[in-house]
């Protein structure tokens, strides 16, 4: 198994820090003592983060990046090295939405939500990747680490969700890929691919829509992004080959796969009305395909599909990825102790 540094010695590079699972992560991680370089498009929240990282005693700098331009991506890098000498883990998470039928979105958006969504995890995996190299040649001995935030979604389509869709498969089609083609190389990269659910952040509010309804919304169930955040953490200084945060969406990709029919027809039904909402963006947060919007919050502030049932805070599945071992031990006891119950009676 490879070894990892402890959080507090590592030096991270996060994008799409500026808001949602990105900004949740970087004061987790910040907390955990890691130094933090900070990318999004926002370089005035970037700068706010950065001081409030520093004011609570944490080490950061911002890089205002826009991952979907190639030679920004490189810049990132080079400064990154610059600033802190050395890079230990490169995480992938930037990404914009667009709510509405494949039919209705212009080229031109839909092309704009791959630069981001794919090839800024691309440009920035190939980054990370070759700079992993550069340290090893210099004489680094520890492995490098890349996270890719991917989505439940690349596993089954989410209707009116089509372009965010096939971008989520097209990052998970790249992530494994290139995992296998370093293990075959022999190069010494801890790749994860990360995947959440519909999580409640500002997701809903920073996407393009061309939906009829005022707001969008995620369909149920919806988790905190803090579950998001303790999962790539754990990837941080772990070899997950995949963490999956939330059964709901994972059942619902496994039901896709078992029973594609009956779930088209339940997307069908229910798609519209689960994913449009009666209640606006906040002011200044609606669309941020092609230029920043309003940043710095981490959650959503929309009201519930249903009254008093929030996000939920918990996660089985994850745990249970994250702790494999122990999982199967106590799998291993309730299966011994349903056996001596059965024999007894």
């Amino acid at each position: 198994m490879p070894t990892f540094k402890p959080l507090e010695k590592q030096v991270v590079v996060l994008t799409g820090a500026s808001s949602g699972i990105g900004l949740v992560t970087a004061r987790l991680l910040a907390r955990r003592g890691a130094k933090l370089v900070l990318v999004a498009r926002n370089a005035d929240a970037l700068d706010e983060l950065v001081g409030e990282i520093e004011a609570e005693g944490g080490e950061a700098i911002a890089v205002p990046t826009d991952v979907g331009d190639r030679e920004a991506v490189t810049t990132l890098c080079e400064q990154a090295v610059a600033h802190y000498g050395r890079i230990d883990t490169w995480i992938n998470d930037a990404g914009v939405a667009i709510y509405g039928a494949a039919t209705d979105v212009p080229w031109e958006d839909q092309r704009r939500l791959f630069d981001t969504n794919y090839w800024g995890v691309v440009a920035g995996s190939l980054e990370a990747v070759a700079q992993f190299a550069r340290q090893r040649q210099a004489g680094a001995t520890t492995v490098g680490k890349l996270i890719n935030l991917g989505s439940v979604l690349s596993d089954r389509a989410m209707i009116f969700q089509g372009p965010y869709s096939a971008s989520k498969a097209a990052v998970k089609g790249f992530t494994d890929s290139l995992r296998m083609e370093l293990e075959e190389a022999g190069e010494p990269v801890s790749v994860t691919l990360i995947k959440p659910p519909a999580v409640d952040t500002t997701y809903m509010e920073h996407a393009r829509s061309y939906m009829d309804s005022e707001g969008t919304r995620n369909p149920p169930p919806s988790y905190d992004p803090a579950l998001i955040a303790t999962a790539i953490e754990h990837a941080c200084e772990n070899d997950p080959r995949d963490l999956v945060i939330g059964g709901g969406g994972w059942i619902v990709g496994k039901l896709g796969q078992i029973a594609p029919a009956v779930t088209d027809a339940a997307m069908k039904a229910a798609g519209r009305f689960l994913q449009s909402s009666s209640s606006p963006p906040r002011t200044g947060m609606r669309d941020n395909l092609h230029s920043p919007a309003r940043d710095l919050e981490e959650r959503a502030d929309m009201p519930p599909i249903v009254p008093g049932i929030g996000p939920r805070r918990t996660s089985l599945l994850l745990t249970a990825q994250m702790h494999p071992v122990a999982t199967l031990a106590f799998g291993a006891l309730v299966l011994a102790g349903a056996s001596a119950a059965l024999r007894r009676r």
